[in-house]
């Protein structure tokens, strides 16, 4: 409900009424006030006034001043409404307030309560900033990963701005404060206004294509401090893509710290102010020097201490007995060259041992298998494998083998005439007691055509055809009768007499055998 209007009678008391008719009465203080406040309350409850910020100060609730060019209005922001406002007021802004006139009696100030407040022109550009960042964040612009690395010394950069601002003269003072050894190139651009965003983005595309054939290794890309609206040529798609294509690092730092534009959002590095940019990219001569001051102490150090130890190593090898004695190298190798000789030793001592097992199994292996087939292929392989032993014990012990060689010829050979003695021995009681013996002493045998023989009367049936052996060969019958009765009927001419297979030796002189028995 609103308030009623101001009725300076209510405020009259009973004793003072007569002198309220006089004209000249005077007014009390707090009179005066309760008739502006009455005043005041005759204005709408809510008005919205447009004007420039001046003054602000953000202590909890936001105090300011709103004027144009013929007044100044104070305000006040309360902080309950100060956290809903969505946009913190700088000097020098244009700014539609709402709210209501109040007058504070106390302290005589007429102040406007600021209920809402908004830049002139914000609404609009500021949806087309989020919607640009939106756009541009799903294409992966603002991704760190994309972003170049800065050179660590870099010797040219170049500079794309207004060579009338001051950001340009920070950049510069910094960069001869820092270091003088780098180059600056200026590139001058409109930084505000009408094309200037063309211009800004066509800048930082002549430098990626040009700058690296003239030794560009960085862009720096600034302006100072100013409205939405001034800043807003570095919000542009055309300035984003360009510092995106560049092939260069680019660093951004458009306007006060607490401004924000795509630009700086899409740089490789975005920096709060232009000589912080300067400071990021340009090395502190100062500081390098103290930097080669210090390596070249280390260096230094290092140097001495590997020398030092080097020293230490080299006398340490120099009191080695190897080079305090040479000779003790001699003998060190004239011990190993023993040791060897004994191993080499030890060796072929076990290769004559095993070689002699193997001559002694192979003797006995020749005592069963008397054949002069298997005597004669056993005793080349022995031959063969005696030339491998003895070149091979030859090569490594070097020793003349052959004095071994004829003794080993020697114990074979007797021991071969004694096995021969013994198998003509063995020979003889074989053939007195064999099948041959036998028949010569009048008896024979006879065998059916299969060949097996014949044990019974039974198994010779009339018709059989039946071969009988005697000594001096055999002959062949057919069965004729039956039972006691059969007679062996003439069959064909007895064959000839078989040559008979009677093993003949072969009478060898002892002597003219080689190891293995064989004649020489």
């Amino acid at each position: 409900m609103p308030r009623l209007p101001f009725n300076p009678d209510k405020m009259k008391s009973k004793a003072d009424a007569p002198a309220a008719k006089a004209e000249d009465a005077p007014l009390s203080v707090s009179a005066l006030a309760a008739r502006i406040e009455g005043a005041l309350r005759t204005l709408p409850p809510k008005l919205r006034v447009v004007g420039e910020v001046s003054g602000f100060r953000d202590r909890t609730h936001w105090y300011f001043d709103l004027k144009d060019a013929g007044a100044v209005v104070n305000c006040v922001m309360f902080a309950s409404a100060a956290k809903r406002a969505g946009y913190t007021p700088r000097e020098g802004d244009e700014v539609v307030v709402s709210g209501q006139v109040d007058f504070y009696a106390k302290g005589g100030r007429v102040s406007l309560i600021v209920g809402t407040i908004q830049p002139v022109g914000a609404g609009r550009l500021d949806l087309a900033f989020r919607q640009l960042c939106e756009e541009l964040k799903a294409e992966g612009w603002f991704d760190e990963s994309r972003k170049k690395p800065l050179p660590v010394f870099p010797r040219k950069i170049a500079i794309v701005t207004s060579r009338t601002g001051a950001a340009l003269q920070d950049i510069i003072d910094t960069a001869r404060r820092r270091c003088p050894a780098v180059e600056l190139l200026v590139f001058d651009v409109r930084v505000q206004g009408e094309g200037s965003a063309p211009e800004v983005a066509g800048a930082i595309r002549l430098l990626g294509e040009k700058g690296p054939a003239i030794g560009v290794e960085a862009i720096i890309v600034t302006r100072g401090g100013g409205s939405m609206e001034d800043l807003w040529a570095f919000n542009e798609r055309a300035v984003a893509e360009a510092i995106v294509r560049c092939p260069l690092p680019v660093v951004a730092a458009i306007g006060h710290e607490t401004d924000t534009t795509i630009a700086e959002l899409v740089a490789d590095l975005r920096c709060a102010t232009p000589t912080q940019a300067a400071m990021r990219l340009i090395p502190d001569s100062e500081a390098l020097g103290r930097q080669l001051d210090s390596l070249a102490r280390r260096m230094g150090s290092g140097v001495a201490r590997h020398l030092q130890t080097e020293r230490h190593r080299l006398v340490s090898a120099s009191r080695h007995p190897v080079l305090s004695d040479p000779r003790s190298i001699i003998d060190l190798a004239s011990e190993r060259l023993d040791a060897r000789a004994r191993r080499a030793s030890g060796a072929a001592a076990h290769r004559l041992a095993f070689a002699r097992r193997r001559l002694d199994a192979l003797a006995l292996r020749l005592e069963r298998h008397r054949p002069g087939v298997r005597h004669a292929r056993l005793g080349a392989r022995l031959d063969h494998l005696a030339e491998r032993l003895s070149a091979a014990a030859a090569r490594r012990t070097r020793i003349d083998l052959r004095p071994l060689e004829s003794r080993l010829r020697q114990a074979v050979r007797a021991d071969l005439r004694d096995h021969r003695v013994r198998l003509e021995g063995l020979e003889r009681e074989l053939e007195a007691v064999g099948p041959a013996s036998v028949l010569r002493r009048g008896y024979s045998f006879t065998r059916l055509a299969d060949g097996s023989v014949v044990r019974s009367v039974q198994q010779a049936t009339p018709g059989a055809e039946l071969r009988t052996t005697v000594a001096d060969g055999e002959f062949a019958s057919t069965v004729t009768g039956s039972g006691s009765e059969r007679a062996a009927s003439p069959g064909p001419a007895p064959s000839p007499p078989r040559r008979r297979s009677a093993r003949r030796k072969r009478r060898e002189d002892p002597d003219q055998l080689d190891l293995f028995g064989r004649n020489g």
